[in-house]
Order: C-alpha cells, then structure tokens, then sequence
C-alpha cells in the first residue's frame, strides 16, 4: 500500500452501502452539485487502467427502486475530477444476462490512495418522496416507489473497482516520497541510503531508538529482496520485515537488567513516552517526546508534567475522546443499532454518525478546554450540525459542519441527553428502560446489576394492548415486574431508565407513546422521586465521589491497558483527592494516572510452564 506494486495483480475491490444510508444530500467527500451515493479513500497499487462498476438498489421484483422518480444520472470521480458518467436505465431488471450492473470503459490511473466518489447528478431542490410525510430514509420497504403516484429517488447498492490492468508502474506520490528520503545515483550509494530509509522507517516503527543489530538484521532482508527487486524491491522486503516484526506490532518494553521474574521495576524512559503517546494520543511519541526521553528528562518531575500538558494541547489529544470515552461510554454499540426503518423513517447512518460525532467532540471540548468532569452530566451545550439539529428540534443550525450550540431548556443535558447514548440503550422497536438504566449503573456509577435468574419470561411476552389500546412500555414493564424473581433488581433499574422515557428510541423528544401519554413518574430505591431526565440527574450530582470515582477508574484502565484491581484503590482515591485540590479538572486526573506509581512501573513476566503430559505425571507421582 505504501510502495505501490508494480507486480499488483488485479483485484476486485466492493465498496456496499447500506439501507440505512440516506442518498437525499450530498455526502462528504463527495463534489458539490450530487447527492447521495458514497465517497472511500481506495489504494490503487500500480499505474495502470481500471473498470468502476455501479450497481442500484433493486426492488422487490428487480426492477430498479425508485424508477418512478425518471432517468438518473451517476459521476464517477477522482480527488473530484470527473472520470465517468453513467447513465441508469430505469426499465433494467435484475433478471437480464448483466443484471443491474453498469460499468464504465477501463480509465487510467495512477498509483496512490485517492477518494473515488459515485454519486447521483443532484437534479432540483427540494422533497422527493411523495408520501404522507417526508421522510430522509427511503429504503425502509423496497415496495415503497414501485407503483406510480408514489415518487422516490434511485439508491446506489455498490461500487465496484476492478484492476489495474496493463500496469505501466508505480508513479511518484507523497507516500513514497515520504519513504524514499534519498535516491542512489550510483551502485556503490545504494546500500548506505537503503540503511538510512530502513533506520528511518524501523525508528518510527519500533517507537524506541534503533541499535546498530536492528538495521543489520533489516538489512538482510534489504539484500534478498534487492538480488530480483533492485533498490526498490529491496527497500521493499526491508519494510514488509518491519511492519511484520513484533515490535511493531505489539507495544514491548524491555525488562533491565538484573531484574528477577515477578519483580515490579520503573520502565525506562523510551517506554514511559510509548505509554505517554498511546494514552494521550493513540499514536506513536513525537520527536521532542522522544528528545526527552533520550535526555533521561522524564524522570524530572517538572519537564514531566510540562510535556503531558503539550501533549493535552495537541490537536492529537483528541485521541482521549475517540479511543477512551468512545470504549468507557461504549459508543462502538451504536453501530449495531438499526431503529426500525418503518416506525422510525427519518434514523440513517447520517444521523448515527452525527449522534456519535456529537458525542467525541463534546468530550474532545473537555479536553481542550480543562473542564470540571461533572459537566459531562451537567453540560448546557453540545456540538450538532444541521441534520443532528433538525433531530433535536433546534432552529438556526445551517450545514454540516458541527458547532457549538446551548441547549434552548432543560430537558437535554450533558451525556443522559446525546443521542447516541439514548439510541445504543434501546430497542429497535421501543424504548427500554432496562437497558438505559442499567447502562447508568455500569458506565456511570460502577454498579452493574446482577444478570437475570433463568426461565424468566422475556418482555416480549408481556401482552402489548389491554382493553383496546397499546400499553405503554412503562405498563408493560409493571405487568413484567409483578414475578417476584424480576421485582429485585427491576426495582434499581427501571426508576433511572423510566426518568428518560420522554426520549424515543432514536433520542428525539416525545410527549406520547402508542398514543398515551408518557409517564416517566418513579422513585429510585433510596425513595428519591424522579419524573425527568433532570431529575436523574440531581440524583446523579447529590453524591459526585461515586462518579468521580467510577471516572478515575475507567481512565486509569485505558491508561494501564489492564482491569484496575482492588491494590489499585489507594491510587485511585489518592487520584480523586488530588484533582478535587484543582476543581476535579479533566487534566488533574490525567495529571494523576500517569505521574502514578502503576502508570510508571511493570512486574517482570514470569517464565510460561510448561504443561506435563497426564502420562509423564502419573510416572513423576508414582516416583
């Protein structure tokens, strides 16, 4: 991929779009003037000619979906250079020798990753769908669009990128400029400058200074690879032993010296700014942090702490988001909802996205501006675009670039008002004040709840209607909470999960549900009163140790890359002291994780034993 391929056979590359991607708007990535479709970052290894194939979306008996909407256009693109347009006919059927496929003729290109975009020609402003309400997710039943008086636009299924045939090599490109830092002029230059780009590469790969043994044994494989490969070739195999090394792929740190199996010794300074780097950044330590780490610097408390807070002022910090609180609010379960595309029409990956971006950029906001911790229940404001807006029924917000924005009443606050953490706690079909209680208890409060006794009815068996109207899931789950078995822990769950049940499954707010009004009226097991998401909320802020507590704890894990233990603990109290000393900022407790004893130190690995064969023990019993 970095190099290119000059031997590149050819590859049949798919890119999918799924039902629940909106093509109304325009995509990222994707020129001005088209909409939906899809927009990837796609490696071709070798300068040569390839064939984009497109494919529509079908409808249920294989004519095209949508083909009451009349003739569509598709531009295919590269780096939003135009290379193709293709034109879909509307009378194709998925039972023709070809199918629904349409392709272009082979189109040259050269080596290199670039954004190849299949989009639609935007043909006029305005709403598309003729039904009842206008609605952003089209797919929601293929029927939808077959018979006329019913409009809807065509989907794209997937592109197909097919090559590189008649390879004519591997052009220049910043990537391999990048690793090519010089050129032999002669043969006698070759071998020095090889050594140069494998120290180079090995140095950023192994994320510790090189030893003259490291680029001797890449070497080796330099020198195979240059006998059929010439300097290329050879710089080549050199980089394929590199990225297949383990210490490129595993993150090791070296045990000094003298130390023996089980003992906990401090970690050298190469491999305290490897820690540093991945906590913070979730990358490899830059030159200055390994400048200073050479200059044996680290263990000075000062230039310590004066790196780490570089470090939270990088734009690389945003790592902290993306990678911790993406893991410690779980927000990867986003992507395994999919809200029922019939009952909620308007949910697309659009809107999923947008949810989970709100999300890391609200905590990215923390980061960059060393907030108290506790606004991440308490927070007036959030980060939307247009379309994430539009969901939350706020006026005003214009594109779809994110900003800053308050909150207009106090029904949405911090975390317990994002959409992402009210749609990964439900149902495709309803809410569940089981799962957002209970993801309260586990992410917010440290305090998960028992599983289940076995052979308990599901929810799902409680009846959904009862003298000729729906009960809501507030009533069901009453009906579910009568066997005793359940009583028990339903008692501690539901109380905080029902305090969010003006929230929908998809997050947006709600007066009704099934037609009756929402009652969100409960009271926690302490006897607390709840009857709003606002009410929760105090309840959460009456006693702030135990969040702050379960905060230093889920931060201190992702830093150590390890369960924090019941020996840990004196640690993290100490942790949460110290940071309520600095008004519980976000970069006192950073401060305190890595300036800790555990973030500094490792227990030397005891040697593996090996396993006695049954036979060879019974003989060493007998003996």
């Amino acid at each position: 991929i970095v190099l290119g391929d000059p031997d590149a056979e050819i590859q049949n590359t798919v890119y999918r779009l799924p039902r629940i991607q909106s093509q109304k708007d325009r995509i990222e990535g994707a020129p001005f003037g088209t909409r939906g479709g899809l927009s990837r970052v796609h490696n071709f290894p070798a300068d040569g000619k390839y064939v984009f194939h497109i494919m529509p979306y079908n409808a249920v008996e294989g004519e095209v979906f949508g083909r009451t909407f009349g003739t569509e256009q598709v531009e295919i693109s590269i780096e939003g250079e135009r290379i193709a347009l293709l034109t879909i006919d509307r009378w194709m059927m998925e039972s023709e020798p070809s199918g629904l496929n349409i392709r272009t003729d082979s189109i040259y290109v050269t080596a290199g990753p670039k954004r190849v975009t299949a989009a639609f020609i935007k043909q006029f402003e305005g709403e598309v769908d003729d039904l009842i309400r206008p609605i952003d997710h089209t797919l929601a039943d293929g029927q939808i669009g077959i018979g006329y008086g019913v409009t809807t636009q065509q989907h794209l299924q997937r592109l197909t990128i097919l090559g590189p045939f008649e390879v004519t090599g591997v052009s220049d490109n910043p990537t391999r400029r990048a690793v090519f830092t010089c050129r032999p002029t002669a043969p006698a230059e070759a071998r020095p400058c090889a050594e140069m780009i494998v120290g180079n590469l090995a140095g950023d790969a192994y994320r510790r200074p090189i030893k003259e043994a490291d680029v001797s044994a890449l070497m080796d494989f330099y020198d195979e690879g240059a006998q059929d490969g010439g300097f290329e070739g050879g710089v080549r195999m050199a980089l394929q032993a590199i990225l297949a090394s383990p210490h490129f792929i595993f993150r090791m740190e070296e045990v000094p010296d003298g130390i023996a199996p089980g003992e906990i010794y401090n970690i050298g300074q190469g491999d305290l700014a490897s820690r540093l780097s991945y906590f913070m950044w979730g990358a490899p330590p830059d030159a200055e942090l390994i400048a200073v780490a050479e200059r044996e610097r680290l263990s000075n408390s000062k230039e310590f702490e004066q790196q780490v807070l570089r470090m939270l002022n990088d734009p690389r910090a945003e790592a902290l988001a993306t990678r911790f609180a993406s893991q410690w609010l779980r927000l990867q379960d986003l992507e395994d909802i999919h809200p029922d595309a019939l009952t909620y029409p308007y949910f697309d990956e659009t809107l999923s996205e947008a949810m989970n971006r709100e999300t890391e950029l609200f905590f990215s906001h923390l980061v960059e501006e060393d907030r108290p911790i506790l606004e991440l229940l308490t927070a007036d404001y959030t980060f939307v675009n247009e379309r994430l807006a539009r969901h939350y029924g706020v006026p005003g917000i214009i594109g779809p670039e994110f900003q800053k924005m308050s909150y207009p009443d106090e029904t949405r606050r911090g975390l317990l008002g994002h959409g992402s953490i009210l749609t990964m706690t439900s149902h495709a079909d309803r809410t569940s004040p089981v799962l957002r209680g209970k993801w309260v208890l586990e992410v917010l409060l440290g305090s998960p709840p028992p599983p289940p006794p076995p052979d308990i009815p599901a929810f799902e068996e409680v009846g959904e209607a009862e003298e000729g109207r729906f009960l809501t899931v507030r009533e069901r789950m009453e009906q579910h909470r009568e066997n005793p078995a359940c009583r028990s822990c339903h008692v501690v769950i539901d109380p905080i999960g029902l305090a969010l049940e003006n929230f929908d499954v998809t997050g947006a707010w709600r007066i009704r549900d099934g037609g009756n009004m929402v009652d969100p009226e409960s009271e926690l097991y302490d006897g607390t009163p709840l009857a709003s998401p606002e009410d929760l909320r105090n309840a959460l802020l009456s006693r702030p140790e135990v969040f702050y507590r379960v905060f230093t704890e889920n931060l201190m894990a992702y830093a150590l890359g390890r369960r924090v233990e019941y020996y840990d603990m004196p640690t993290v109290r100490a942790i949460v002291k110290e940071a309520g000393e600095d008004g519980y900022k976000l970069s006192a407790f950073i401060l305190g994780v890595v300036k800790s004893a555990a973030f500094k130190s490792a227990k030397a690995p005891r040697p593996a034993i090996a396993a006695v064969p049954e036979g060879a023990q019974q003989g060493l019993d007998k003996d």
